[in-house]
């Protein structure tokens, strides 16, 4: 009886490991073929953690058709592996993205610009949050509807996340929730880039200013770059510089809304004044710190925050292959509409402060 339990036990191990190898796999293409697709000119606007989330929803459709004619434990062990790689790549690639952070750059260009972005991302957050819960959005996608919004897009919905802590009955909820405020933010930063390009002509502004204006007011990376670039270099540089300063916010922000979600959902068995602690966040600050003033660990920042774009796209498609498409098409109509609302308040925003502070 013994050996035919242990037997059971090893087969399970077995099985375990090739679901997770299987998902390794499939994740880990989808973040390289969303990195090469991110260097071509149309879809350089979403980015490469966009396009891995997408291929990560796509592959469902193959996934979905081998369950069927398989057991039920083998579509469960690989639902498992998604959320167990989603889960630990997005910290692991959230500290490596400290690494593209040079503190440098950022203070040499004076406590303006810091203090700017750092006023923008509390009003954006805030004011996206309060559009969306009067809108009916549930707490958790309104958060991260809001702080993707107000930072640095995906990067940011998921560092957030990640310091939220929920019940196992809300976890699949909460990597629904994750999907649309990705999905969300990609659209609007999209749709906003188009949109301040187009508008260029007529808004009075120097290269510089409207770098600026991209920066401060666009959702990812990607999107800031790709409007600073239309203005040349000089419009480049100042997206790049705004957009890193809101980058910098993302571990006090992610430290404040953990304390503050923790406060107001505390875990049974917690004490009301136990705030979980973000440790990937400090991970963040650290990479930042050691790559802007560690001189050999500077010559390896390329590669470090390639690896980090690597594990964070495995990190989005995971999620992407676990996304209830259901879910975000009966809850997510209401936080697309906040975002976009915010988004405009946002770009008029970034637009003033441009045109009177730069």
């Amino acid at each position: 009886m013994t050996r035919i339990t242990t037997t059971l036990t090893s087969l399970r191990s077995r099985i375990c490991t090739r679901e997770m190898l299987l998902v390794a796999l499939v994740t880990c293409a989808a973040s390289i073929i969303g990195s090469l697709m991110a260097g071509l000119p149309v879809f350089s606007l979403f980015g490469a953690l966009i396009i891995a989330l997408i291929i990560g929803m796509l592959v469902q459709i193959p996934m979905h058709a081998w369950f069927a004619h398989a057991a039920a434990k083998r579509a469960e062990g690989v639902g498992n592996a998604a959320a167990l790689i989603s889960n630990k790549l997005l910290r692991l690639g959230i500290i490596l993205l400290g690494f593209k952070l040079n503190l440098d750059v950022l203070f040499a260009t004076g406590v303006k610009t810091i203090a700017v972005a750092a006023v923008i991302v509390t009003l954006t957050i805030t004011v996206t949050y309060l559009i969306a819960r009067k809108l009916g959005v549930d707490e958790h996608l309104a958060i991260l509807t809001a702080g993707g919004t107000g930072i640095c897009g995906a990067a940011a919905v998921m560092g957030l996340s990640g310091s939220i802590t929920m019940t196992k009955d809300e976890e699949k909820r909460g990597r629904d929730d994750e999907v649309m405020a990705v999905a969300t933010v990609a659209v609007m930063g999209t749709v906003f880039a188009l949109a301040e390009i187009a508008l260029r002509p007529f808004l009075g502004l120097s290269d510089a200013q409207f770098g600026t204006m991209g920066g401060a007011s666009l959702h990812e990376i990607a999107h800031a770059v790709a409007v600073g670039g239309s203005a040349g270099d000089a419009g480049m540089d100042a997206a790049i510089i705004m957009k890193l300063s809101r980058v910098l916010m993302l571990a006090p922000t992610a430290m404040i809304i953990g304390a503050w979600w923790a406060r107001r959902h505390p875990q049974p068995g917690d004490g009301p004044r136990k705030v979980p602690i973000p440790w990937f966040m400090l991970g963040f600050l650290v990479a930042s710190i050691a790559g802007t003033y560690l001189p050999f660990v500077a010559q390896f920042t390329d590669i470090l925050v390639k690896a980090a774009y690597l594990v964070l796209g495995m990190a989005m498609a995971a999620l992407g292959m676990n996304v209830d498409f259901k879910a975000i098409a009966s809850r997510g109509r209401m936080a697309v509409l906040a975002s976009f609302l915010a988004s405009i308040l946002l770009a008029g925003g970034a637009f003033v402060v441009a045109k009177l502070l730069f």
